[in-house]
């Protein structure tokens, strides 16, 4: 009699080991087959650390992906430190919202070995001019980060005079109509505005061979303005394929159908289809600080 007890005892063990190695092998299975998003944030100006993270929160919660971001330490206004890129090697996609960083060669080839890789990247508005080291410095050559990465202009002003109409300005988006059909674009507003005030990137860039989805019309400009697209895709020089806005106000993403272009935009990106059904507006409301010194 004792010894059928033992029995019960060592079965009920076995039975509760059993159910737990299951549940974990479901668990990492499902893990497996969602896409991982990392989020490279460390722009000085457009609160990038408070909008990814929402975006982040929302792919997780209503989308089927996973995220990682990551931010400059101790805050925006690090140019030299953001931690943890190695977590893009797992990556799916790499997110990309930055501006003038210089970042020591140990950080940067992180995301030098990810972009070799061919995978998708993102990028959003300062990313154009993401990195800015000094003249004649070994990794000068990543100022121009923005057309290796994205087919934008190769850094701020210079010989492709990127600059942008003024802060009072403000932009009205409109579908480039022949790209209507396009799945970034699904449910996205035909012509919308946005208070991000308008980047200039003609006539150079985009890149021939670039995608262009949204034009941009300057409202209330500083100096004489023509339009310019605001979002593009494309092929880069490593062989990925991305996505470019330079949209990226903190406002801008309290909008619908900028919400609507970035998590289409992410799912094209990762290679899943654009969601058949909306899960709602996201609440975000992150401010606008401008440059501002470190607390």
């Amino acid at each position: 009699m004792k010894n059928l007890k033992s029995f019960k005892y060592l079965f009920l063990i076995l039975g509760l080991l059993f159910q737990g190695t299951f549940y974990a092998c479901a668990q990492t299975k499902s893990n497996t087959k969602k896409p991982l998003i990392v989020f490279v944030t460390g722009d000085h100006e457009y609160s990038g650390e408070l909008t990814m993270p929402a975006i982040a929160a929302e792919l997780e919660k209503n989308y089927g992906f996973r995220t990682k971001v990551l931010k400059a330490f101790p805050d925006q206004n690090s140019e030299e430190n953001i931690p943890g890129l190695e977590a893009l090697q797992d990556a799916d996609v790499a997110v990309f919202f930055l501006r003038w960083r210089r970042l020591p060669a140990d950080q940067l080839r992180h995301i030098e070995d990810y972009l070799k890789t061919g995978k998708p990247v993102i990028g959003f508005r300062t990313t154009t001019h993401a990195f800015n080291y000094p003249a004649g410095h070994e990794l000068e050559k990543w100022n121009a980060f923005g057309e290796m990465a994205f087919n934008a202009p190769p850094g701020w002003g210079g010989a492709a005079k990127h600059t942008h109409y003024g802060h009072e300005s403000s932009t009205d988006v409109s579908i480039i109509s022949k790209e209507a059909k396009n799945p970034i674009l699904t449910g996205v507003q035909a012509n919308f505005h946005a208070r991000s005030w308008l980047y200039r990137v003609l006539p150079d860039y985009p890149k021939k061979g670039s995608t262009w989805l949204l034009m941009g019309h300057a409202v209330n400009p500083d100096k004489e303005a023509i339009d310019n697209p605001v979002a593009w895709t494309g092929t880069n020089s490593f062989g990925g394929k991305f996505f470019m806005t330079t949209l990226g106000h903190p406002e801008d993403f309290d909008l619908e159908p900028v919400q609507r272009l970035v998590i289409n935009g992410i799912h094209w990106a990762a290679g899943k289809p654009v969601p058949k059904k909306w899960a709602g507006k996201i609440e975000i409301n992150a401010p606008y600080h401008g440059i501002q010194a470190s607390k």
